[in-house]
């Protein structure tokens, strides 16, 4: 076979390809029931998740361990009034435990605000950071290819120990999350002293430049924490010493009267929402 016919046919092969891999994940999609939580599976991870480059990213000196998004599994809720016409955002969840759950009155604020909600099973406390961001990362990726979702409006957000994941992914992975809520839990970047001077808080990652500055001066975030939460303190210190100190333009502290360490009602989540919304 000659050269030519050698690429034609390499390039014929290629396109059936792709024509194969958009037709499954169409019917994917299709498959998919608005307003019924259903169970994901992937197929692909992006250059985003490979371990050198989190490894990067993050200034990490441990090295990430193997990870297989095939061996993963997730949970997607549509919107009821889901449309694939139609532009959505995507909602990405990092939970503190192995379930991606989330309070059951969040769904329909998720359906009203057109927002996707995805999260992975086993991304909880006990998971290695980097694989909780691999799945965060991951999600964010595949979604993007089986629904049409808005760029501007691709949120990551968590409670706890998967808030603090939430924080660290947003400001090393600024150039694809443009939104965070950190409910009861939130890490940063630099040493930060409690407003009383009395308690410090050491850094828990170091982000590249590029991406920090974009994290400060294009993505939004609010920080939720209660008059309760044992995680109050840290909570205000970051927000003050931390974020605002840095220089972050769009970031905002919602200390919610006679919270404890729960994730917030939904009237809480509604207002963090807007706050990422703005100017969209």
């Amino acid at each position: 076979m000659s050269a030519i016919k050698k690429t034609n046919f390499l390039a014929v092969m290629l396109r059936l390809l792709l024509l194969l891999c958009s037709s499954s994940l169409c019917c994917l999609a299709a498959d998919l029931k608005p307003g019924v939580l259903s169970a994901i599976t992937f197929t692909e991870s992006p250059p985003h998740s490979d371990a050198l480059e989190i490894k990067l990213r993050l200034h990490a000196v441990e090295t990430p361990p193997a990870y297989d998004v095939t061996k993963e599994s997730f949970e997607i809720l549509l919107p009821k009034n889901y449309r694939a016409t139609e532009s959505y955002g995507l909602f990405i969840w990092i939970s503190a435990s192995d379930k991606p759950d989330i309070p059951a009155e969040w769904e329909a604020l998720l359906a009203e605000k057109k927002l996707i909600f995805i999260g992975a099973h086993k991304s909880g406390n006990p998971r290695s950071i980097f694989d909780r961001m691999r799945l965060a990362i991951d999600a964010n990726f595949n979604v993007r290819r089986i629904a049409k979702i808005d760029p501007a409006r691709v949120y990551v957000s968590g409670f706890s120990g998967g808030a603090r994941v939430a924080s660290m992914l947003s400001v090393c992975y600024a150039d694809i999350f443009t939104g965070t809520i950190c409910c009861m839990g939130v890490n940063f970047y630099t040493d930060v002293t409690s407003l009383d001077g009395k308690q410090r808080f050491q850094m828990s990652y170091i982000p590249h430049d590029e991406f920090a500055k974009i994290a400060k001066t294009q993505c939004r975030f609010v920080l939720v924490t209660g008059e309760k939460d044992m995680n109050l303190i840290n909570t205000q210190a970051v927000f003050e010493n931390g974020f605002k100190k840095e220089g972050f333009k769009f970031v905002d502290l919602m200390n919610i009267p006679a919270q404890g360490h729960q994730p917030p009602k939904s009237e809480w989540l509604k207002k963090a929402i807007e706050f990422l919304d703005a100017g969209k």
